[in-house]
């Protein structure tokens, strides 16, 4: 059969100190009807083999594990043994019933050196009791639970040496609750849908970015820039680390932010200061935070998509770029969007993509947000409005953009060393 269309969704998992520890890989095939049991198969194990071996394991998810969803005859086949042991976990969904035949499968593939999970855990019984020596991870759904019931259960769990996953958390509240009562690893949209966060207290050095971006948007003197960054001064080491870095291949140190500034270049700093404003204002200071990497996804991959449909237009790309980097704003500062971007002077088409999802740039912001909640219909609805754009395109542009927003979280400095090449 031929290879189905898909996209990859990506949720982070999390520890206790909000560290990146693993992405849930969320695949998506287009079913135009109700498939056999084989030919459901067959497809995952298609977009699969493509994710994993066409695209490369390595860009979707750098060094972290990935979690896979398995349905009961994803579990009983032959396909997973296509997935790489040691860089993933079976996701055993709630629908697949733990009966001894899936029981005697779990042990075949633990044997095997395959980690396992048990998804949506809201109770515990006999069944789960006997599968549970072979579980690694425990997925707690912790909005399915009132607070008694969810404490009663992570009691039971403990003694069975599992790591405890709160998934589905989606507030402060809950993440609190869960990290009290022990829970080693956290999903859920307070992490991967950061338009959920209120309240986060602003850092300094990420109010003077601000001042900087609209410093660098509206082409301000050098000297400003430069009086600027003397006020920050942790954000003038980034900045020096990053023109010192072996990538942009000078014969010299630099020490100077005068000579830093005007080797780096407006375009280059632009991209900077966008990227450090995330991962200064961060909870975590650091570009491995989900909230970071998502802005940056955006950023990259609506870049990429640009230069894709409207090839040679760099001011457009350049745009996008800021688009898509600046759309989580509203999570990182815990305020409305267009309070933060009333002093930053941007473009009209910028502001109005940014605040209405309007115009050309809008429609491109709406696409890739329908991309990351792995949803086919939303994403095949909006692709409909780039008829010059195939699914083989975006597939691959998207995996690209994970690897670069991934990338980030290898730098000392929080920062990407460099522009990545078209």
């Amino acid at each position: 059969m031929p290879t189905p269309q898909f996209f990859l969704g990506r949720q982070p998992i999390v520890g206790r100190q909000r560290e990146l520890v693993a992405y849930e890989l969320l695949f998506r095939t287009s079913q135009d009807n109700n498939a056999e049991v084989q030919d459901d198969v067959a497809a995952s194990a298609a977009v699969m083999q493509h994710a994993f071996s066409g695209l490369g394991l390595h860009a979707v998810l750098e060094d972290k594990l990935g979690f896979i969803n398995l349905s009961e005859p994803l579990l009983r086949s032959d396909v997973i043994e296509i997935l790489p042991r040691e860089r993933v976990v079976l996701e055993i969904l709630e629908t697949v019933p733990l009966t001894p035949a899936v029981i005697e499968r779990c042990r075949a593939l633990r044997a095997a050196g395959y980690r396992l999970a048990l998804d949506d855990v809201i109770r515990f019984d006999e069944a789960q009791k006997a599968i549970l020596p072979l579980i690694e991870v425990v997925k707690l759904d912790v909005l399915a639970m009132q607070s008694r019931e969810t404490e009663a259960l992570v009691r039971h769990l403990k003694p069975f040496g599992v790591q405890l996953l709160a998934e589905k958390v989606d507030s402060t509240l809950q993440r609190d609750f869960c990290h009290e009562l022990g829970c080693d690893l956290f999903q859920g949209y307070y992490f991967a849908r950061p338009t959920i966060l209120s309240g986060k207290p602003v850092q300094p050095s990420a109010m003077l970015l601000l001042k900087l971006l609209n410093q660098v948007a509206t082409d301000a003197e050098t000297e400003e820039l430069e009086d600027t960054l003397k006020h920050a001064p942790d954000l003038t080491v980034h900045l020096l680390r990053l023109v010192n870095s072996v990538a942009f291949g000078l014969p010299r140190k630099i020490s100077g932010v005068r000579t830093a500034l005007t080797l780096l270049g407006r375009a280059q700093l632009h991209r900077w200061v966008q990227i450090m404003v995330f991962a200064q204002q961060s909870a975590t200071h650091t570009a491995a935070d989900p909230l970071v990497q998502t802005a940056a996804l955006r950023g990259h991959l609506m870049e990429r998509l640009c230069q894709t449909l409207q090839p040679g237009d760099e001011a457009m790309a350049d745009r996008a770029f800021m688009t898509g980097m600046l759309s989580l704003l509203d999570a990182l500062f815990g305020k409305p969007i267009a309070e933060i971007l009333q002093p930053l002077n941007l473009e009209e088409k910028v502001q109005e993509a940014l605040l209405h999802r309007s115009g050309w740039l809008g429609q491109l912001l709406r696409l890739v947000e329908g991309m990351e909640l792995a949803d086919h219909d939303v994403t095949a609805t909006l692709l409909a409005g780039f008829p010059q754009l195939q699914w083989d395109q975006l597939n691959r542009l998207q995996i690209e953009a994970m690897s670069w927003a991934a990338r980030l979280g290898r730098e000392e400095s929080g920062v990407a060393s460099s522009r990545e090449p078209a």
